[in-house]
């Protein structure tokens, strides 16, 4: 699968206690998608990253703490927006049902 293990995305290489990580996958009917796009707002909506979907489905940021939304943006579907709170040492999962 690309690196990616059974959950999530592989942290291999990744020193989760230095990090505020959120990832995820996208996803249509269960099934992955791909191409779209997972923006990165700050708690004011300011917008401060974007990624595309891998293969997939998957996606990561490393963000500071506190809350964020993640917008995503993917063909024949309206953005879905969803709250998540990252924190230093821990990985926030997200899964984007479409």
């Amino acid at each position: 699968m690309c690196g990616a293990t059974e959950g999530g995305l592989s942290l291999d290489g990744i020193n989760v206690a230095k990090e505020a990580i959120i990832q995820g996958r996208v996803t249509r009917d269960g099934q992955p998608v791909s191409p779209a796009y997972v923006r990165l707002l700050d708690r004011t909506g300011e917008f401060t990253a974007e990624v595309p979907t891998s293969a997939t489905g998957h996606f990561r940021f490393f963000a500071g703490e506190g809350e964020w939304t993640l917008r995503t943006l993917a063909a024949k579907s309206d953005p879905v927006d969803k709250l998540v709170v990252a924190s230093v040492g821990s990985v926030a999962e997200v899964v984007v049902a479409l």
